[in-house]
Order: C-alpha cells, then sequence, then structure tokens
C-alpha cells in the first residue's frame, strides 16, 4: 500500500484530504508545518507527498528545496 504524506496547515482541508485517500487505499501521514514536514520526510519515506506551498515555519518551497 502507497503511503502519501499530506502536508497542509488548514485543518479541516487536512482531514478532508486525508479520509478520501484513505477511503481511496492509501495510508497517509500528515503535516501541519513545513518543521513537522521535514521531520516526517526522515522518518516515513512516503511514495509521494502532497504538498501546500504556503506553510507556517517553513514554506512548500523550502520542503522541494
Amino acid at each position: 500500500m502507497a503511503t502519501v504524506l499530506l502536508v497542509e496547515d488548514d485543518e479541516t482541508l487536512s482531514e478532508t484530504l486525508k479520509k478520501e485517500l484513505e477511503t481511496a487505499g492509501f495510508t497517509v501521514d500528515t503535516a501541519m508545518d513545513g518543521e513537522e514536514a521535514l521531520k516526517a520526510l526522515r522518518v516515513s519515506k512516503p511514495d509521494v507527498m502532497l504538498l501546500d506551498i504556503l506553510l507556517p515555519k517553513r514554506s512548500g518551497f523550502d520542503i522541494l528545496n
């Protein structure tokens, strides 16, 4: 089963997307800001990442670098 790292600071949107992805059969890890995203990338090694660009602490562009 593929793992998705969902990086989204809007809690409502994050929960909605997480439920949809899980229903589709994905394992979903979430991060609410850029710092959490970097930590999650190091730990979980997701197959794919859905990344918001405007995030607290570090932007999505920082994560991509």
